[in-house]
């Protein structure tokens, strides 16, 4: 019997690193390794990238199949700042694409060039995630640290050039930083951050490795080593998908989006224009507040994150961490509309509500980027994430959407997306192909639920009513 080809997919998170062994041909998940990451969380969200790639070895090495496979590939957390020294060791800890401590420097980068400019020309305007605001606040609030700082890389970037000892980051990745356009990195943004693009790493293109295994690390020396990409752009890999397939992912962050044929453009800042990790586009809407809030307000009430309750009037924003969408950095948490007959089981339900209700209002908007008759209402919505196998999210996303939801078989979708980028090295194939053929999609569907539309108008309403309350405007 001939051996399998071996692929290692890996999936550098911001809570761990996990690893899946692949067989190229099948897909079939021949070993799996996990290693946790510590965040850093008494100022802002921050992690030390020498333990990412700590547990990147220890994952690697738990599928089994280090010294057997043949490519690899990172999918890793997007936005974050890594800063290295001219010895290639981290300035700082990484700042996370949860850390909104950059938020006035995001402001400041809109106001300077222009949402409808940077809609137009970078695709995205900036949060306090992206890159580019965490670099300014870098030199606005520690310049001695962006002073040594003789390298600029993403979390995925940081993790394969460990491996290969190559400089490198793909498309996907890199639109996230509020610096790269498909020509190249933009020069005037750069330029006002004072950031020199000999810092930067060269963007490898799809289908191309990035390099080869070097010894001292997980993998056997010479094995092929894709350009991995960031992890929403690895799970739209992971799944296959098709332009306008809507996909909502359940995790630490919650997020919408699609394939798209063409560029986003959104001057309001709530679809992302990213680039997805072949040649089209991945318009994406984010926010920060997902499974952990619902289940630190479960554990207020103390509950089971499970144990819901129908009705009641209640409107619970569970904006833990401020909020990218809507765009309030500073926000807290809200609960509005408490009656002396709300129960604890509705205030959970209303913490699940405040949550899906950003990404599904800014649904629409990620569908419409290839025009209006490019979304297709009947079709499932793809739900994916730690919290798409709980019933309760399955059917708050039902409930709010009124359309059918279908559940992927296949877990851990980012670290199978990196494994068909890296089984791509090895069949010539797309690596979005190689995930259909091996049918990670495939998954029951659940039927529609009515869409609760009072549900959402008062959510809504409670929004806009107290903008000023939470101390943000909008953008």
């Amino acid at each position: 019997m001939a051996h399998p080809q071996v692929v290692i997919g890996v999936d550098s998170s911001t809570q761990s690193t996990k690893a899946l062994a692949v067989d190229a041909e099948t897909g079939r998940v021949l070993g799996e390794g996990r290693a946790p990451h510590r965040v850093d969380s008494r100022h802002g969200q921050e992690s030390d990238p020498a333990q990412w790639w700590d547990a990147l070895t220890a994952a690697v090495a738990a599928t089994g199949w280090a010294d057997r496979a043949q490519a690899l590939a990172v999918g890793g957390q997007q936005h974050g700042l890594v800063t290295l020294d001219a010895a290639g060791a981290p300035v700082r800890p990484a700042l996370l694409w949860n850390d909104v401590r950059s938020a006035p420097q995001a402001a400041e980068l809109v106001r300077k060039f222009g949402a409808d400019r940077w809609a137009a020309e970078l695709g995205s305007v900036p949060g306090a995630s992206f890159t580019a605001a965490k670099w300014a606040w870098l030199r606005a609030t520690e310049p001695e640290h962006a002073e040594r700082t003789a390298a600029v890389r993403l979390p995925h970037d940081y993790l394969t050039e460990r491996l290969t000892g190559t400089a490198t980051t793909d498309r996907g990745d890199a639109s996230g930083t509020g610096w790269w356009t498909p020509d190249g990195y933009h020069p005037a943004v750069l330029d006002h951050l004072g950031l020199d693009p000999a810092l930067l790493p060269a963007v490898t293109p799809a289908g191309t490795p990035a390099g080869h295994a070097r010894p001292g690390g997980p993998l056997r020396p010479g094995t092929l080593v894709a350009a991995g990409t960031g992890d929403n752009m690895a799970a739209a890999l992971g799944l296959g998908l098709t332009a306008g397939t809507p996909v909502l992912s359940l995790g630490t962050s919650g997020t919408v989006y699609t394939v798209a044929r063409h560029r986003p453009a959104d001057p309001t800042g709530t679809v992302a224009g990213f680039a997805d990790a072949l040649d089209g586009w991945l318009p994406l809407a984010c926010t920060l507040n997902c499974t952990l809030a619902v289940d630190r307000i479960a554990t207020l009430l103390g509950r089971d994150r499970q144990d819901v309750e129908p009705g009641g009037t209640a409107v619970l924003l569970p904006y833990l961490d401020g909020e990218r969408t809507p765009a309030l950095p500073h926000a807290s948490g809200l609960l509005h509309g408490l009656r002396h007959d709300t129960t604890a089981g509705q205030l959970l339900q209303a913490a699940y509500d405040g949550a899906a209700y950003s990404l599904l209002a800014a649904l629409d908007d990620v569908l419409a980027v290839d025009g209006p008759d490019a979304a297709d209402p009947e079709r499932p919505i793809l739900l994916i994430g730690g919290g798409a196998r709980g019933r309760a999210w399955q059917d708050t996303v039902r409930r709010l959407s009124g359309r059918p939801v279908q559940l992927p078989a296949a877990r851990e979708l980012v670290a199978l997306g990196a494994a068909a980028q890296a089984a791509a090295l090895l069949t010539g194939e797309r690596a979005d192909a190689v995930a259909r053929r091996w049918g990670t999609a495939d998954g029951p569907v659940l039927p529609a639920l009515a869409r609760d539309d009072a549900a959402l108008e008062r959510i809504g309403t409670t929004i806009s009513q107290t903008t000023a309350l939470q101390g943000d405007g909008p953008r």
